[in-house]
């Protein structure tokens, strides 16, 4: 059973995030860099796999040569080997662009499964990993928390909404977006850190691989939120005040 896990590179949550000068992106100098959550779930899960049906995990991510570093830790892990996707401008690139050289990517593999994160920490769309799946042609769920390879497929259980889970199966091939929470990570091992110094890491470019950044969605601007106070005096007496007050709870700040 061979496991494809895009991974992703994002900043450490405790970063500083300061607007660049030109305001189209965030100053990254003095960033510390770490994988994705969603993604770090979805590489246990293909671990997971490995152990019980036996097969190869391969690693796949694109940026900057800097993500060579989270390619091996996935692979210190337990993975078997990594492909990168060089580029130091992906910060140009919406989620269908990132998706069409993830997708270019795996084709050649002819993966069982291609799993990614169910979102990424940086930007939250949400989007990529069933993009990918769209542009394989590939079966997809997503939510996934547990998955069980059984002799016709899969079977899936995906989280839906206030504590309600929900039990699918799928054929393979398939792709599928993992949430976070579902399996205890793991650690490398002092063992696995020493072997992924001799894995492989294929390295590709968007060249190679025949995709352009399209230009469906682009950023304009950010800007850091702007810190507002107000001040309001509820009038009449103090039943009338504690219901105006409720009201606003619910209305406008909307925390009842």
């Amino acid at each position: 059973m061979k496991v494809i896990v895009a991974i992703k590179q994002v900043p450490e949550r405790d970063a500083q995030v300061r607007v660049d000068a030109a305001g189209k992106w965030i100053e990254e100098s003095g960033f510390q860099w770490s994988m994705n959550e969603s993604d770090a779930y979805a590489l246990e899960e293909a671990l997971q796999l490995k152990e019980k049906n036996g097969g190869e995990v391969v690693v796949l991510s694109a940026g900057p040569e800097r993500v060579g570093s989270t390619i091996r830790e996935a692979l210190a892990k337990g993975a078997d080997r990594g492909i990168q996707v060089e580029s130091d401008g992906l910060g140009d690139w919406d989620a269908l662009g990132v998706a069409k050289l993830l997708a270019e990517a795996a084709r050649s593999e002819n993966a069982d499964l291609v799993l990614t994160g169910l979102q990424s920490d940086d930007l939250g769309y949400g989007q990529t990993g069933v993009i990918v799946a769209e542009l394989l042609g590939l079966p997809h769920a997503s939510l996934i928390l547990h998955v069980e390879k059984t002799d016709a497929g899969l079977t899936v259980k995906r989280e839906l909404e206030e504590g309600w889970f929900q039990s699918i199966e799928l054929p393979m091939p398939a792709a599928l977006t993992i949430q976070s929470g579902g399996n205890k990570l793991r650690y490398a091992t002092l063992m696995g850190i020493k072997k992924a110094k001799t894995k492989e890491v294929r390295k590709t470019t968007p060249a190679e691989l025949g995709v352009t950044a399209p230009a469906v969605v682009t950023l304009n601007q950010i800007a850091q939120p702007k810190k507002q106070k107000t001040t309001q005096m509820l009038s009449g007496g103090p039943k009338e005040a504690a219901a105006a007050l409720v009201e606003k709870l619910k209305t406008e700040a909307r925390v009842l």
